[in-house]
Order: structure tokens, then C-alpha cells, then sequence
């Protein structure tokens, strides 16, 4: 019986041995677009992508040598061009509409909740990393065209915020994979791409204010993490 609460308590007490709290700051440039659907009456589609910087603190919790719980706190950005036919526009006795495109560029503040699964040395002080999860985020800019106030052309040209064209909260699947070199004693680098799926329809103009039926609108990023622990 001795043996067998002895082997229990180790097991017990085998990941707080492994514990510890690495923090660092960490910088991402990346390629931000748009995924819209809509039935083919509007279809609406992906024009073009846009630049973003995303940056902010992070914290890796291990709670194995291998394995740490990762979170956060950044300022990310997000956004692209979408086009769309509008019907409202087109000429009389058109069928097809005109082609509109608006360029969409969101700020949000998110929240990541991820594991990483690290490699053991793949080289001299140089580990590689795994990173999946998700996050939570919630928009703290917009701008429609540039602009943070949108005149709808369509309402008698009045002014709405372009936040107000945005859901209050986002939330996406996260990929990543990278490496860590150590620096120093408790200084490490770390370099790595991730790809940031979102999976809420953020729209609240198109279906709401212009009467479009099914429109979907969901962020995705693709980021260069550069980052550094202390």
C-alpha cells in the first residue's frame, strides 16, 4: 500500500516539477483577407487581401518539458477588400446590378488560448514548436474605405460608425509552427508562421441595413511571429 500511495503522489506531483512561466513580447506582420458567401444573386467574393501588424505580451505555462498552455494579450488587425453585385444600383431594367467593392480594415483585441508541443533540440540550443488552439477577440476599430464613419448612399447618405457594421465578438481556430532558439539563460527567440481561421460572421450591415440575404462575412490571417522571451 506504501508503494502504491508513493507512486501516486509522484505522478501527482510530476507536473508541477515540469512547471514554469516563460513571458515575452511578440511582434506579427501578416497578409489579413476576407471570406464572404452569399447566394449567387449578390455574390459576394474576395477582392483582395491587405497588410496588418498585430503585436503584444504572451505567456508560455509548462506543464511538461514539452508541453506549455499558451495565452495572451494582442492588438490584432484584420480586414480586406470584398466586392458584391448590388442591385440597388443597377440601371433600370438591369438584371445583374453593378459591381461594388469595399475595403474592410478591423483592429481587434485577442485573446489566445493554445497548447504548444515542443520538439526536444533539433539543434544546438534550438527547439521546434506546434501551436493549436483558438481565440477570443473584440473589435476596437473600423474603418469602411479608409474612414471610420460610413455614408450609406443607399439610406439617404447617412453617417453610421464603422464599428457599427461589425459583430461585438470574433473567434477563430488557430495553426502555428515555428522554433525557439535559447539566447541566454532565460532569453530566448523565437520565430514562426500561424494561420487564424476565423469562424463568426462579423457582418452586421449587409443583411441588416440593406436587406441581402445569407451573407456571410469571416476574417482570416496568415502571421510572421517574431518574438522574444525574458
Amino acid at each position: 500500500m506504501k508503494k502504491i500511495l508513493l507512486t501516486v503522489a509522484a505522478l501527482a506531483i510530476a507536473p508541477a516539477a515540469f512547471a514554469q512561466v516563460e513571458i515575452g513580447l511578440k511582434v506579427s506582420p501578416a497578409i489579413a483577407y476576407l471570406r464572404p458567401d452569399s447566394p449567387s444573386a449578390t455574390s459576394f467574393t474576395s477582392e483582395s487581401a491587405k497588410f496588418s501588424f498585430g503585436g503584444g505580451i504572451f505567456m508560455d505555462y509548462f506543464f511538461g518539458e514539452n508541453y506549455a498552455f499558451n495565452t495572451g494579450l494582442f492588438l490584432t488587425g484584420k480586414g480586406g477588400t470584398i466586392g458584391y453585385n448590388d442591385r440597388t444600383s443597377a440601371p433600370a431594367g438591369g438584371s445583374t446590378g453593378v459591381r461594388v467593392e469595399q475595403k474592410i480594415a478591423l483592429q481587434y483585441l485577442e485573446l489566445p488560448l493554445t497548447v504548444k508541443l515542443f520538439t526536444n533540440e533539433v539543434a544546438p540550443d534550438t527547439r521546434i514548436y506546434f501551436q493549436v488552439g483558438g481565440s477570443l477577440a473584440v473589435p476596437v476599430q473600423a474603418r469602411i474605405d479608409g474612414e471610420k464613419y460610413y455614408t450609406d448612399p443607399y439610406d439617404n447618405n447617412n453617417q453610421t460608425k464603422a464599428g457599427s457594421h461589425v459583430l461585438a465578438i470574433d473567434a477563430n481556430l488557430i495553426g502555428g509552427v515555428g522554433a525557439e532558439y535559447q539566447l541566454g539563460q532565460s532569453t530566448k527567440l523565437l520565430a514562426g508562421i500561424s494561420y487564424h481561421h476565423g469562424l463568426i460572421d462579423f457582418d452586421r450591415y449587409f443583411e441588416r441595413k440593406r436587406g441581402f440575404s445569407d451573407v456571410n462575412i469571416k476574417n482570416s490571417v496568415f502571421a510572421l511571429d517574431l518574438g522574444l522571451k525574458f
